[in-house]
């Protein structure tokens, strides 16, 4: 692991013994090899890997004490971002990944098996049809979500995931004061309220991301997220 990343985390206020040192070097070797064979990022030089996927995946402990987390669904996790560094980070954290492309879920599981991560599974699947299964809905302290989708429609997907008390936190870029404005009404009806949100730069970079805060404080309907397509293509509004 580079100093550079190290610092970085610092600055978060993550400090990384060497297990979780060797984990992440682990984990950036897994998706460079695997990246040939299958699309999983087009980030793939070390120092830019350690910051727009693992600093960015970290960097929500800007909004959120992780520390008084105990579960959390990464829907859309892509290659494991942001719930492998958070698990790795964190990793008293019961955590799970969904994706609907099954491949990735193999590298998933790839990735689980040789850095010895307990206590995280994967899902291969839509976040409409398991946030209608009981196992899931309302389960989580916190959903989070890098995927790329409007604040309305991501709300829909995430909200009934969280129980009650819980937080859906999606990570954000550029403009985004007007889909938080539009999606007000989405969470509203999906029982939750936006609190905040944070915004910065990654540390030594001139990245900007936002967090949006979004806190459940009653059940979410049980005709939420509606059947599979819908959420995206007539958001609630």
């Amino acid at each position: 692991m580079s100093q550079i990343f190290e610092n970085k985390l610092k600055e978060l206020g993550i400090v990384l013994n060497d297990d979780q040192k060797r984990q992440f070097d682990s984990f950036y070797e897994l998706l460079v090899e695997w990246n040939k064979v299958m699309n999983l990022t087009g980030i793939t030089e070390y120092e830019e890997v350690n910051e727009k996927h693992f600093v960015d995946s970290l960097s929500i402990t800007k909004a959120i004490d992780m520390n008084c987390v105990d579960n959390l669904i990464d829907i859309g996790t892509g290659a494991g971002f942001p719930g492998i560094p958070l698990k790795i980070a964190f990793p008293h954290l019961k955590v799970v990944l969904l994706d609907s492309l099954n491949k990735r879920i193999k590298f998933l599981n790839t990735v689980i098996e040789e850095l010895e991560l307990i206590d995280i599974e994967t899902i291969h699947g839509r976040a409409e049809d398991f946030a209608k299964q009981g196992e899931y809905r309302e389960q989580f302290d916190l959903c989070v979500s890098r995927a790329v989708a409007n604040l309305s429609t991501l709300s829909e997907y995430c909200m009934p995931y969280i129980h009650t008390g819980g937080m859906f936190i999606p990570y954000k870029s550029g403009e985004i004061e007007e889909e938080v404005t539009g999606a007000k009404k989405a969470v509203h009806v999906l029982g939750g309220k936006i609190e905040d949100v944070v915004k910065f730069q990654l540390p030594g970079t001139e990245i900007g991301r936002s967090f949006v805060k979004i806190k459940k404080y009653q059940n979410t309907s049980k005709k939420y997220p509606r059947k599979a397509g819908l959420p995206a293509k007539e958001p609630i509004a």
